[in-house]
């Protein structure tokens, strides 16, 4: 039994971030263990949630690991808790394009029997919140929404008008936030800059959300709503799936500014399959990781840093021979980029016969893909549904034999002796035969 709440809005931009945030800095604060989660398929926000929390954030995407896994995988992430905060997307019924709610934040909300506190930009509204909050509590069933937090409040006079609209339609207000306590965190195509990219500064917004939460929002009320949240009765989800392979071979994990997007899962899979993970920024490290059999490249900002990774000819050699030797690469978004020829002119790998560049479109989505081919990865045919989230072009999009293959006809990237390399981000929990496979075809 762990307390829990989810933080949800009505649309992107009401403020769940700070919110959800700045609880986590609060509660942990006051010498609570927190747990950190996110809704949907964000590697952004749970960096943040880490900081603020000091344990890792988690992902709870029911598109990317089916509904039946979001209770698991919350039970393993909150083990030895005293309270879990999980933050909701975009709004709290929009869930994935065409599937009605699945996969929105009410859908996991509902999944962790978890009660909802609403957080509302009040920015130009005075009693007409009154209708939007009674519209959200009672609309979706099995949706406790136990109250809300105001944000972007003008003036105490805004405040009482606001809060007796609130009373109108017998919602508690938890907390508000004035207009001007915004706490800047920078931003650029892809969202706010990584933790990883500006830590010292990081963890300076951070702190800064812990006070602000603290003056703005009752804990103690919000505490009692998390600890109201009925047990879950789900057994936590374990990265052991079969015998691990033996002799421990090192697999390296790409990480550091460039290649920051990762899920938690991820390391723990790998080394239940039996390996030995070692992490390496390829801004920095000359070599791979000694004994390095495999290499697991993640997605990330590659096209900021292009030209230091292009500057790292003695890495690029490295993984060229790891790869000649039969090593095994398993490469998605920005690993795809960084194992091109060149990336907007600046060369990279050159492992793949591709060139990519930026573009000043957004491509973003789910996909169902199918494996074309028997990879490192998976064999042909398999199933997966993973997610593209770039703005970026590789040319050709894909090799002689493609990695995925989806609707309507699109072919996506490269299986080429041992390297699979795509677009497609996948969350290894959803399909945990892959961090075992991998590790095997490193014997």
């Amino acid at each position: 039994m762990v307390a829990r709440l989810v933080i949800a809005a009505p649309a992107s931009g009401h403020g769940k971030t700070t919110v959800a945030t700045g609880l986590l800095a609060a509660f942990a604060a006051r010498g609570l263990r927190v747990a950190p989660f996110k809704v949907g398929p964000d590697y952004i926000d749970p960096g943040y949630h880490a900081l603020a929390a000091g344990r890792p954030g988690r992902n709870l995407d029911p598109v990317l690991v089916g509904e039946d896994r979001i209770g698991p995988l919350f039970a393993h992430g909150a083990a030895g808790a005293d309270i879990a905060i999980v933050e909701g997307v975009m709004g709290l019924f929009d869930g994935r394009t065409g599937w009605g709610e699945f996969g929105s934040t009410a859908h996991v909300a509902r999944l962790l029997a978890a009660p909802v506190v609403l957080v509302v930009d009040a920015t130009a509204q005075a009693r007409s919140i009154a209708a939007v909050v009674h519209g959200f509590r009672s609309f979706g069933d099995g949706i406790h929404i136990a109250g809300v937090i105001l944000n972007r409040v003008g003036s105490d006079r805004h405040e009482q008008i606001l809060r007796d609209a609130c009373a109108e339609v017998g919602t508690p207000v938890l907390g508000v936030l004035r207009r001007h306590d915004a706490v800047a965190a920078p931003s650029r195509h892809l969202g706010l800059v990584p933790v990883v990219e500006r830590a010292a500064e990081a963890t300076a917004s951070v702190e800064a959300l812990a006070a602000l939460v603290t003056a703005s929002v009752d804990l103690d009320a919000v505490h009692a709503v998390a600890s109201g949240a009925m047990p879950l009765g789900a057994a936590a989800w374990s990265p052991s799936t079969m015998d691990p392979v033996a002799g421990r071979p090192v697999v390296a994990v790409a990480g550091g500014p460039a290649f920051s997007f990762s899920y938690a899962e991820t390391v723990e899979l790998l080394t239940a399959a039996g390996a030995e993970v070692s992490i390496v920024d390829p801004l920095h490290a000359e070599r791979l990781p000694p004994g390095t059999r495999a290499l697991v490249v993640g997605g990330g900002f590659p096209e900021v840093y292009s030209e230091q990774l292009a500057a790292n000819t003695a890495l690029r050699d490295d993984v060229v021979r790891l790869v000649k030797a039969g090593g095994p690469v398993a490469a998605e978004c920005a690993g795809l980029l960084w194992l091109c020829r060149s990336l907007d002119g600046r060369p990279m790998c050159g492992i793949l016969d591709a060139e990519a560049a930026m573009t000043p479109s957004l491509t973003l989505g789910y996909r169902d893909a199918v494996a074309v081919a028997d990879s490192v990865l998976a064999p042909a045919g398999t199933r997966v549904t993973g997610h593209e989230f770039h703005r970026t072009r590789v040319t050709p999009p894909a090799g002689a034999t493609p990695a995925w293959a989806w609707q309507p006809g699109t072919r996506d990237g490269f299986v080429q002796g041992p390297v699979h390399a795509s677009y497609l981000h996948l969350h290894w929990a959803g399909a945990p035969a892959i961090a075992y496979r991998l590790v095997a075809a490193c014997a």
